[in-house]
């Protein structure tokens, strides 16, 4: 089976850390571009970082920019998503999603050209 597992999330206080995980099984990932996306209560999915298949390009959502550091294991298959200094509006569902074709090497944000998704991690930032 083609799939994403996503794992890591949890409770945290603000100003905690976590680090997600997403294990991708039955392709390659370092064959495709990767975003990882959130989804806050009452609100649709935010793009918030990707990578790109080099490795080399990792933008990142101004929201979470300087907090969030995206980054890929190529042998064990597995995207993270190290995040430092939560606050409580990072509070969502975090979904891991793959381009729709391989080898583009290029990280694009718009929710439709995702063709793969996790099933996503829930993290809760409360004191």
């Amino acid at each position: 089976d083609v799939q994403l597992q996503a794992s890591g999330g949890g409770l945290v206080q603000p100003g905690g850390s976590l680090r997600l995980s997403c294990a991708a099984t039955g392709f390659d990932l370092s064959t495709y571009d990767m975003s990882w996306f959130r989804r806050a209560p009452g609100k649709g999915r935010e793009w918030i970082s990707g990578i790109d298949i080099y490795g080399t390009y990792t933008p990142y959502a101004d929201s979470v920019k300087g907090r969030f550091t995206i980054s890929r294991d190529s042998a064990k298959n597995i995207l993270y998503l190290q995040m430092n200094s939560l606050e409580a509006e990072d509070t969502a569902v975090y979904l891991c999603a793959r381009f729709r074709q391989s080898f583009f090497g290029g990280v694009v944000a718009a929710i439709d050209e995702y063709g793969l998704w996790g099933q996503g991690t829930q993290v809760t930032v409360s004191s």
